[in-house]
């Protein structure tokens, strides 16, 4: 079984940092591209950023040159570093992982329980 693990979220005020991670763990072959998303109350769920496996990022207007996401490749782990942050940048954000496990030949989209960010002076 693969299992998502994220940590860091918490309560920050407008204009502080945070840094989250998540590990995948379990029966990996190979872990592809692995990204954040986010979902705010009411809102649908939207992504913050994605890295693939050889390092190349996209992330979306809302949070270039504030957020940051990088990877290690020998932990299968994602980091988010998110600064000046802002109250609308709350929501609950969702580690996500694109899986191949071992014995399998199928790339399995894996997903986080989802961690707290709640941006608020």
């Amino acid at each position: 079984q693969v299992q998502l693990v994220e940590s860091g979220g918490g309560l920050v005020q407008p204009g502080g940092s945070l840094r989250l991670s998540c590990a995948a763990s379990g029966s990996i072959f190979s872990c592809n591209a692995m990204g954040w998303y986010r979902q705010a109350p009411g809102k649908q769920r939207e992504l913050v950023a994605r890295i693939t496996r050889d390092g190349r990022t996209n992330l979306p207007d809302s949070v270039k040159g504030r957020f940051a996401i990088s990877r290690d490749n020998t932990k299968n782990t994602v980091y988010l570093q998110m600064n000046s942050l802002k109250p609308e940048d709350t929501a609950v954000y969702y580690c996500n992982a694109e899986i191949v496990a071992r014995g399998s030949y199928q790339e399995v989209d894996y997903w986080g329980q989802g961690t707290q960010v709640s941006v608020s002076s």
